[in-house]
């Protein structure tokens, strides 16, 4: 039995219901420090307990998540040092992985777990010295750059290396060292430099990976495919419980862990979930064959949560620690910057990225700012909570420097990677319609100005991708939904998922009221996979790619639908 066999993972756990639980299914009839602590939650509401507004300001959101959930000051690191010498199992169970590509640079990332589901990866609370090196060639004969890092405990014992000073636009090797091992070795690629007419590139777009709904095959198809860069849309991880025999993967030849068994709810917790998701095989070679571009949606924290306001009915105070151990564990997991670093329960993951003059990426954060779904959350009748004119899905700053950077793009293609439904969305197709209240057909407000900005800022060419769902869609996005004449002035890519959802159909039972209900949508399919879009000066293609099961492995992968939108003519066709 290999260690792998040896370990376990995590089921079902129970939920109360301050929300309507909203399933991700399109409409309702389709279906370090090794030990983290919570402060109980009659401790967070008493008096002189944890207040929120001290929580939520400064110094006092330090101060509390240090104290409550062992949180290491700003600074600080592990006084004693591990002699890498002494590891005698394999570190880099977790792979590697590359993201965020600048012209010049490119980060780079590892995390030491030589036993992956056990605390602490199966390392001492001391920090471990790791080299890296980047090269031209996969043989590392032409070494372009190398250097060290330190992988403290208080950080899960992850590592960065934020690569600067090479050429644009070009591929990379990149594999790292610690004592006597040598991890996988990864492949990446820089951004082609600003002001380039860099005539193509390609993308893909994925979502949603739960673990205990199946197999990640997309990712073993996606690594063979030749994509510049991978956009990450959200639900990298689930915080359900996940069973001993691994949920739907039914393994027959290993057992996970016991503690897998719960929901996420500590530092640790969702440490172990990032072990259990980056020790898949497919997952790992995906990450070590292209740059990864994240951005989270709920589950990496909690089902549809909205800003500070939980699922579940808890005192916001004890959300807010939640969400900081899930922020912090989802830093630590994914190829980003320092600047990304959160600050207890808050964290700057909106960001921008430019691919030469071809195509503007402003990658969204719909979660951490948004106003508290209307309604109680679900499919819903709108009306005038909905339609209140001061809701945001973004927050105001988000949404001020999305459209400011509008204005300043001198990109063909602006682009704009964010999580859940932008085009409307009606069940039936009947004035008895219901919307998501979850998606931005609860924020119709929100989803104007933003629609006004790309229209003032002169914004031709605007794509949306688009997560969440657990089904592809393609949509035109119009001036105006409720006029199927309306002019259209962009293009929403809906990926499926991974895996969310098991198998899927390729017409799930809603299709055709759906496709009869919103004549705007061009696409709809409910089985697993990914996207592909190749951006050209002249026009945007569109791949959905799907696979015919993820409850068994090794599936194929097939091209399920294509379409075009030709720039400065936005409007989808098939291809």
């Amino acid at each position: 039995m290999t260690a792998a066999q040896n370990f376990m993972a995590p089921g079902q756990g129970v939920r109360s219901a301050q929300k309507v639980r909203a399933t991700e299914t399109p409409i309702p009839t389709e279906t370090a420090i090794p030990t983290a602590t919570v402060v109980p939650a009659a401790r967070l509401s008493r008096p002189g307990g944890l207040d929120r507004r001290r929580l939520l300001t400064g110094a006092g959101a330090v101060a509390a998540l240090a104290f409550s959930m062992n949180l290491p000051a700003t600074g600080t690191a592990s006084a004693a040092e591990l002699d890498a010498r002494r590891i005698a199992e394999n570190p880099f169970t977790l792979g590697v992985a590359s993201g965020d590509p600048l012209p010049g640079s490119v980060l780079i990332w590892t995390r030491l777990a030589p036993r992956p589901y056990e605390p602490a990866g199966g390392l001492p609370a001391a920090r471990v010295q790791v080299s890296w090196e980047l090269a031209h060639d996969e043989a590392f004969r032409r070494i372009v750059r190398r250097g060290s890092v330190t992988a403290h405990a208080e950080f899960a014992h992850s590592v960065r290396a934020d690569v600067q000073g090479l050429d644009s636009g070009r591929a990379y090797y990149y594999r790292f060292r610690t004592g006597s091992w040598t991890s996988p070795t990864g492949r990446t690629r820089t951004a082609p430099a600003a002001g380039t007419r860099n005539s193509s590139l390609t993308l893909a777009a994925v979502s949603c990976q739960a673990y205990h709904d199946g197999y990640f095959t997309a990712y073993r198809h996606l690594a063979a495919q030749d994509v510049d860069v991978v956009f990450h849309l959200g639900d990298y991880l689930y915080e359900y419980a996940v069973n001993a025999t691994g949920g739907a993967r039914n393994y027959t030849d290993r057992t996970l862990p016991a503690h897998y068994d719960r929901e996420t709810m500590t530092l640790e917790d969702y440490r172990m979930r990032y072990a259990l998701y980056k020790a898949d095989p497919d997952l790992r070679a995906a990450h070590a064959a292209h740059p990864f571009v994240v951005t989270w949606d709920d589950h990496e924290t909690e089902n549809n949560y909205a800003g500070d306001t939980p699922e579940n009915d808890v005192p916001p105070e004890e959300f807010l620690l939640r969400r900081a151990a899930a922020y912090r564990a989802y830093w630590e997991n994914q190829p980003l910057r320092t600047p990304q670093r959160p600050t207890g329960p808050d964290m700057r993951l909106y960001r921008r990225l430019t691919f030469g003059r071809l195509a503007q990426f402003d990658i969204l954060d719909t979660r951490q700012y948004r106003s508290d779904q209307a309604y109680g959350d679900g499919w819903r009748t709108p009306g005038p909570e909905s339609e209140d004119p001061t809701r945001t899905m973004t927050g105001a700053a988000q949404e001020r420097w999305l459209i400011d950077g509008w204005r300043a793009s001198g990109a063909t293609w602006n682009v704009v990677p964010q999580q859940v439904a932008f085009a409307q969305r009606r069940d039936v197709p009947t004035a008895a319609y219901k919307l998501s209240m979850d998606a931005w057909d609860g924020y119709p407000a929100s989803r104007q100005r933003v629609l006004a900005g790309a229209e003032s800022a002169g914004v031709e060419n605007l794509m949306v991708l688009t997560g969440d769902v657990h089904v592809s869609y393609a949509f035109d996005l119009k001036k105006d939904f409720d006029d199927p004449a309306s002019r259209t002035v962009g293009t929403e890519i809906v990926t499926t998922s991974v895996s969310s959802g098991r198998n899927g159909a390729e017409r799930p039972a809603n299709w055709q009221n759906q496709t009869r209900a919103n004549p705007h949508m061009k696409h709809y399919d409910g089985r697993r996979g990914y996207t592909v879009v190749t951006l050209t000066e002249s026009a945007a293609r569109a791949d959905f790619r799907t696979v015919s099961a993820v409850t068994t492995p090794g599936a194929p992968v097939t091209t399920a639908a294509s379409f075009v939108t030709e720039a400065g003519n936005p409007g989808l066709k098939p291809a």
